[in-house]
């Protein structure tokens, strides 16, 4: 049986760097260094639809059914507000998921920070109409959430750290140009009922 794969909001990675060579360069860093098509931004992480929406009918224990979690998710979800394309930078790479994957840390201008913000304040009024009680809380320990941190940290994963326990690395500006933010996956949303 196949899963719907994760739903996130993201931003497209478009350009990095000045030339492709300044994006290969982190291979000395990093293992399995990701292509450039298909980096991405997350700003705000969902998760697996069935997932959410059983971390949901746990937490409620009931009241909201994961059909109703589902039906008001994908509801939801489309009419975000988009973000228009902007630029950022990075000078460092982190460690990321516990040690498993290194990104590159970007500063980002301020109103994708505010975006951000108010996505995350979209989420809890999600929660709040689905009877999700202590918001925060659920958003720190749904599984499906995936939220380590209760502070948003701008990054682009780009592969596996070369050397166990490897901290951050300095690194020489990359500048990155960012597309509108789009709905990953959209396309394996279930459909939902008019009715």
């Amino acid at each position: 049986m196949q899963t719907i794969p994760r739903i996130t909001v993201e931003v497209p990675v478009l350009k990095i760097g000045s030339t492709p060579s300044d994006y290969e360069e982190l291979g000395s860093y990093v293992h399995g260094l990701r292509k450039r098509q298909g980096l991405h931004m997350t700003l705000l992480h969902i998760g697996v639809l069935e997932d959410f929406s059983r971390d949901i009918a746990e937490w409620t224990k009931g009241n909201t059914s994961t059909a109703d979690a589902i039906q008001r998710t994908v509801a939801w979800l489309p009419e975000l507000p988009i973000l228009g394309g902007f630029s950022g930078q990075a000078e460092r790479l982190v460690v990321l998921g516990g040690g498993s994957v290194y990104g590159l840390e970007v500063e980002v201008p301020q109103q994708v920070r505010d975006f951000q913000v108010f996505l995350v304040q979209a989420l809890r009024e999600l929660l709040d109409g689905l009877l999700v009680d202590n918001v925060d809380d659920f958003i720190l320990s749904s599984r499906a959430l995936g939220f380590r941190y209760p502070r948003w940290k701008p990054h682009i994963a780009v592969g596996r750290p070369k050397t166990r326990g490897g901290g951050a690395w300095e690194i020489a500006p990359l500048a990155i140009d960012f597309g509108a933010s789009r709905i990953r996956n959209r396309q394996f949303l279930p459909a939902i009922d008019a009715g």
